[in-house]
């Protein structure tokens, strides 16, 4: 029983292990895209809300002062607060802001079916004759920022100027990354966590998620994430054409559109010298539930790698990297199962330290197994946080590695809560308070 759980342990570390490898490799020799015009284009932001009258005037405001040409299509899923209301008040001063007004009991049905609202006013509002392959959607989360020079990155010859080329994603940067008191109300104690989790959500997603993406770049299978998706408006209609509807109802609607690209045989081009800004979450209970709602529709997504593995459009390689990152929560899972079952043998055997049998020498295989598999893939990432992305000290890019192989540890929560959400037939969640929001109500539970 111990070998086949020391065999089980040493493969799927040795495998993530390897994983760390192949990301990494092509993130530090990924290149730049060069940017084109963007007037070769048509851009219309698509904008989802449900209680954002807190940020959304201010989005709304950035977006039209960068990018004077875009239209904002802002969409209303049955708002308690005064979102509508300001959205409204924008759009009679400017008429490329669009409110799309959704009420219940269609309203509230997930972040999909709002997307394809603001699909379906777009196409409303568009002439007969638009040429669809020239206009570009983007999706942007009611709290985001996308940098001043995006859109001439996306309107490059390595983007959307090359007709293959079906999407695009943005890395996503934390804007509240310096704030000193990111929890206001609480103690020191309190926004030290806080500071400690936005950090390192912005390091999670400008490193790891990042290089991700750089290999998928290799692999042919870049995805979409939920802030700074951009996606080819006649693209989105062979998708609804085959479908019904371009976005679907996966908890990750983001990453299941970005298959959708992939297996209607185009691609998606990951533009890393693009970024789109959002707020981390200093709140640890609202981070558990954030993550947890990700890993569910993780596992949601499982079932196209039939499709994928049929599909001619996916190459080999690039069903290993959709195969393994689909099936991850499920060896996560295992892994986690079999560490605790060693865990668990060694310390009813920890008595036998005193006599130098098996118990301890357990423990001390556990121990190397945990540095070498835990902390050294996940530590690398701080050095690369400082070659790449901020400024940091030689010792804080030391300590921000070891606090990414820490921060990395609530994939042991929100697993097994993803998994038991999926046996109890759980897919409905209420949203993610905005930290500006104030901390009463009921807001980001699930339920």
């Amino acid at each position: 029983m111990i070998g086949f759980l020391k065999a089980l342990t040493f493969l799927l570390g040795a495998s993530f292990f390897a994983y760390v490898l192949f990301i990494l490799i092509p993130h530090l020799t990924h290149r730049k895209t060069a940017p084109g015009d963007p007037d070769d284009f048509e851009w219309h932001f698509f904008v989802p809300c449900r209680d954002e009258a807190a940020v959304i005037e201010r989005t709304v405001a950035a977006a039209r002062r960068d990018f004077p040409a875009v239209h904002v299509w802002v969409v209303d899923d049955h708002s308690d607060d005064d979102t509508g209301r300001i959205v409204e008040a924008i759009a009679r001063r400017d008429s490329r802001v669009h409110l799309v007004t959704r009420r219940r009991p269609e309203a509230r049905t997930g972040k999909g079916d709002a997307l394809n609202a603001a699909y379906d006013a777009l196409n409303a509002f568009l002439p007969a004759d638009a040429d669809r392959e020239r206009i570009i959607v983007m999706v942007l989360d009611a709290d985001g920022e996308l940098s001043a020079r995006a859109l001439a990155m996306m309107a490059s010859a390595e983007v959307f100027l090359d007709p293959g080329v079906g999407g695009a994603q943005v890395v996503v940067w934390m804007k509240n990354r310096h704030e000193r008191r990111p929890k206001p109300g609480h103690g020191w104690l309190g926004n030290l966590f806080g500071r400690f989790l936005v950090k390192l959500q912005d390091i999670e997603f400008r490193t790891i998620i990042a290089a991700m993406q750089s290999l998928r770049a290799r692999t042919g299978t870049v995805g979409l994430g939920g802030n700074g998706q951009f996606a080819r408006l006649s693209v989105l209609d062979l998708i609804r054409a085959s479908h019904d509807r371009p976005w679907h109802g996966a908890l990750l609607e983001d990453y299941e559109l970005g298959l959708h690209i992939h297996l209607h045989g185009y691609r998606i081009a990951h533009v890393g010298n693009a970024h789109v800004s959002q707020e981390a979450l200093p709140s640890f209970r609202r981070f558990l539930t954030q993550r947890t709602r990700w890993a569910q529709g993780n596992i949601q997504c499982v079932k196209y790698v039939r499709d994928a593995f049929c599909s001619a459009h996916v190459t080999n390689l690039g069903l290993l990297e959709i195969g393994y990152y689909l099936v991850l929560p499920f060896l996560q899972l295992c892994g986690l199962a079999a560490f605790a079952v060693m865990i668990v043998i060694a310390l009813l055997d920890l008595t036998t330290l005193r006599t130098g049998l098996p118990g301890g020498g357990r423990l001390i295989w556990i121990a190397v197994f945990w540095i070498v598999f835990s902390v050294v893939p996940f530590a690398v990432w701080g050095f690369v946080y400082r070659q790449r992305c901020e400024r940091v000290s030689f010792l804080g890019a030391l300590g921000w590695g070891l606090g990414v192989s820490v921060y990395v540890l609530y994939m042991y929560v929100v697993i097994p809560r993803a998994f038991w959400r999926i046996v109890t037939r759980r897919s409905g969640w209420l949203k993610t308070r905005r930290n500006v929001e104030k901390s009463t109500g009921p807001t980001a539970l699930d339920h």
